[in-house]
């Protein structure tokens, strides 16, 4: 065995070798030291087919009821994933997330939202569900009614909490293996054309995004389209058209993602 000496690794200098004989400290404990360390902090090598069968097997789709809005979305709500629907009041944000079985939750404030979120992570997901089923979908409508008002202005602290409920949300979706679903208000771009609100930092939360408006037909008053504004899946500014008076009252079971690569 190596005999402890001056510059034998990075950090050894003369100092540090007396503290060590000082203290009776011996190469065989180092080197035991050593051992350990590494056995626990070590990054061993995953192969990239590994990763991605273990995230197959963990992915559910969800489906949204809407056929068409699950074809935008290459097949549904994907879990791990926040996915935003962006529109103008009226445009049916809310009347896409009314689900049965959900746990309601009534939050006014940025902090009340952040405290939810939180208390969600520590206390487990199974002691919040409705009858004690599995929580695979957690939705906030909307996230722009609680960030809005602290953003802009000399409101310095906005952006900083703008970035807690994003890294908040998307720790629920990994930790937790869920589908997160927020609605946002619309602005105008400098086009005039509607764009989702929040801002650029905002942006790069969602993994999806579509922008949601009503259809002007004297006929029917449900009738929305979908545009496809950001995906990793899909190309953008695909659009769809839906009937929000035809959304399914079915129960549908979550497919997994190996399902969905196996069928196509």
């Amino acid at each position: 065995m190596v005999v402890l000496r001056e510059g034998i690794c990075p950090g050894m200098n003369e100092d540090f070798l007396k503290a060590l004989q000082n203290k009776d400290i011996r190469t065989g404990v180092l080197v035991a030291v050593r051992r350990v360390l590494l056995a626990q902090y070590t990054a061993f090598p995953v192969s990239g087919a590994e990763l991605y069968e273990e995230l197959l097997n963990s992915t559910a789709i969800l489906s949204t009821g809407i056929p068409s809005l699950d074809k935008l979305m290459d097949s549904g709500l994907y879990t791990g994933e926040i996915t935003e629907l962006a529109g103008s009041p009226g445009s049916g944000k809310t009347q896409m997330e009314a689900l049965q079985k959900i746990k309601v939750v009534r939050i006014f404030n940025v902090f009340s939202l952040l405290s939810h979120l939180q208390n969600m992570r520590r206390k487990g997901l199974q002691k919040i569900s409705v009858g004690g089923g599995s929580v695979k979908v957690v939705m906030v409508d909307s996230v722009s009614a609680v960030l809005s008002s602290m953003l802009g202005g000399k409101q310095n602290e906005g952006m900083s909490l703008l970035m807690q409920v994003a890294a908040e949300l998307k720790m629920l979706a990994k930790d937790f293996n869920l589908a997160v679903l927020v609605t946002n208000h619309v602005t105008k771009d400098e086009k005039g054309q509607p764009k989702a609100g929040l801002g650029q930092s905002w942006s790069h939360v969602p993994s999806t995004r579509m922008l949601l408006q009503r259809v002007k037909n004297e006929e029917s008053s449900s009738l929305r389209t979908a545009t496809l504004t950001k995906s990793s899946r899909q190309a953008c500014h695909l659009m769809q058209q839906f009937d929000l008076s035809q959304l399914s009252e079915e129960v549908t079971t979550p497919i997994s993602g190996k399902r969905k690569l196996e069928n196509q």
